[in-house]
């Protein structure tokens, strides 16, 4: 009987440890990382007002979401902060640049996840809900559910103060709802607080002529979204199929906590010989919590940017 509870009180030792060592961990500076899709992004097709348009949203929605950082804010409100400013350009598929499905309709999908308590949220299929992430972040707040969906998740935000506008409101006519890569233009960030806590976020129109009802993997937690503090922050784009089937926010997180990968090799290795062998297109932006960030993408190019403490954003296109 001695011996048992000598080993009970090892375990709560053992455990204690373990929690004041996560706790006393030495952190990175305060990092945003944000992209607005992936796809045929090549240099020289773009115009240079066009390249100006963007680069301006995505510095915006940097200095946005890393006020809230600055300011003592959380990672996940820094994360809906940033894809709100995107959410709300027709430049990119999400919020009010969506494509329509194959009934002309948009349905949207969105998610957020906390590294440190595993909470999430998210939203498929919405139409009427002006900030999709701004839902999902209310669920998880809010809620003892992960997904609501459809005119569900609408009733939901409604209940709880979101706005909600007419379905015409998303039919922006600067984006082009025929090219392939639209529907690549997923929008996402990932977020490290003064904390050394990690979110990670994503919100979409989904692909370009969709069956009504798809849902791809922006919404889903551990494929285009996913955040764990003890391995990194991940959010993706590209071909939402192909992403839910490997897992892939889970599995480059997996890597590092299991594997003992870097967050870049791990990365790498998911998004250049795991998804890009099978026919998988896009990319992942990643943060860990020493403030370590990925953007890797197997596509042309795609929209991506960073900002961390002392420095000013940065932005890039292309390969």
């Amino acid at each position: 009987m001695k011996s048992y509870v000598i080993w009970v009180l090892s375990l709560f030792l053992i455990a204690a440890c373990s929690s004041s060592t996560d706790q006393t961990m030495t952190t990175g500076p305060i990092t945003l990382v944000i992209h607005g899709g992936a796809g045929r992004i090549v240099k020289g097709e773009l115009t240079p007002a066009k390249e100006n348009a963007y680069r301006h949203q995505l510095i915006n929605a940097l200095e946005q979401g890393f006020k809230i950082l600055e300011e003592g804010g959380e990672s996940a409100q820094a994360v809906v902060a940033a894809i709100q400013i995107m959410e709300a350009s027709p430049l990119f598929n999400a919020g009010k640049g969506s494509v329509r499905n194959r009934d002309g309709v948009i349905e949207m999908d969105a998610s957020i996840m906390e590294g440190k308590t595993s909470l999430a949220g998210a939203v498929a299929g919405v139409r009427t809900i002006k900030s999709p992430i701004t839902a999902a972040y209310k669920i998880m707040t809010k809620s003892p559910y992960v997904m609501l969906v459809a005119k569900g998740a609408q009733r939901f935000a409604a209940e709880h103060g979101i706005e909600i506008v007419p379905p015409t409101y998303f039919h922006a006519k600067s984006t082009d709802q025929s090219s392939p890569s639209s529907g690549l233009g997923t929008v996402g960030a990932v977020a490290l607080d003064r904390y050394g806590n990690l979110a990670a976020g994503t919100s979409t129109g989904g692909t370009p002529k969709k069956h009504p009802g798809r849902v791809g993997d922006s919404a889903i937690i551990g494929a285009g979204t996913y955040a764990d503090n003890r391995s990194c922050a991940i959010s993706a784009t590209g071909h939402g199929e192909f992403f839910i089937r490997q897992v892939v926010g889970h599995e480059i997180s997996a890597r590092m906590k299991y594997r003992k990968q870097s967050l870049a090799r791990a990365a790498e290795d998911v998004i250049q010989e795991t998804l890009k062998p099978i026919g998988g297109k896009g990319g992942v932006i990643g943060l860990d919590r020493a403030g370590n960030i990925a953007m890797v993408f197997n596509t042309e190019g795609m929209y991506r940017g960073y900002m961390r403490e002392s420095e000013p954003p940065r932005v890039y296109f292309y390969q």
